[in-house]
């Protein structure tokens, strides 16, 4: 049986999409998935710097012919396995996103998972990895920018056909009003995922600060994910939403009620 492929993906930088595919897969691999994640990002790739590995190959590398697939491949934290990507401004003029198609054929025939992380923006290089995908992610912050550019980004997957599961809401505190955001959006919301002071800074969060919020967070999301990927009549709809309200009452530098007051709601106008 091949392999699920699921790509990460957000219109704006810096919202979380690579924390959430590492964690996601490493909190799948802990699931006893066997997961791949491809850092797809030909522009700005970080993987492999955010989780300090030392690797023999790039999927830029990979992409531009000079690479096979099983060079790149590299081992990180919790067993994980990911293609790191190249920083180098020649490596992105080298790589060919097509290629890419080849790449993810012949990791899902060795994995149980692929997750593909994407970069920003709405480019040609953003397009193939969502037309790829079996299901797509979107990743977003409550900034409202990064909302604006999160509905871009569901608006070019639909004009792909391409087939989103639905939205990640990410550094979510008390005050978030994720009842808009998700309207906003207009696709089904999977997960809240807190701002959680209290985790490293380390990579992934689910093996680096197991107790927090955080990466209770994401190992229920790893769940979802794990029902929508392997059993295929279940539809988004019938699946609770990740969410907990001690991520959140636990912190004392919010009073609840008066932000539900003054805030119509907040995260707690969704779920209470």
């Amino acid at each position: 049986m091949a392999g699920y492929v699921c790509t990460v993906a957000g219109g704006k930088g810096g919202v979380g999409k690579t924390t959430t595919a590492v964690n996601l897969g490493a909190a799948l691999q802990e699931r006893g998935q066997d997961v791949v994640v491809i850092d797809a990002d030909l522009g700005m790739a970080n993987l492999g710097t955010m989780l300090e590995l030392d690797h023999e190959a790039s999927l830029h590398e990979i992409l531009a012919g000079n690479a096979e697939v099983s060079e790149a491949l590299t081992e990180a934290a919790g067993g994980l396995t990911v293609i790191p990507g190249e920083q180098r401004l020649e490596a992105f003029a080298d790589a060919d996103p097509a290629q890419l198609r080849k790449v993810v054929k012949t990791l899902r025939s060795a994995y149980d998972v692929v997750i593909i992380d994407t970069g920003a923006g709405l480019s040609h290089d953003v397009a193939v990895p969502l037309g790829l995908a079996d299901g797509i992610i979107l990743v977003t912050t409550p900034d409202e920018v990064a909302v604006g550019d999160t509905v871009k980004t569901a608006q070019l997957a639909d004009r792909i056909d391409g087939n989103v599961l639905g939205n990640v809401i990410n550094r979510v505190t008390a005050l978030t009003d994720v009842t808009k955001i998700e309207s906003r959006i207009d696709v089904p919301l999977l997960a809240v995922i807190p701002d959680d002071k209290a985790a490293t800074m380390a990579e992934p969060l689910v093996i680096e600060s197991p107790d927090s919020t955080t990466a209770d967070a994401f190992r229920r999301l790893s769940a979802t994910m794990e029902t929508l990927f392997f059993e295929p009549d279940t539809d988004v709809s019938d699946v609770e939403v990740v969410f907990e309200d001690s991520w959140f009452s636990n912190n004392p530098d919010v009073d609840l009620d008066d932000e539900e007051e003054e805030s119509g709601g907040g995260v707690f106008g969704l779920f209470n």
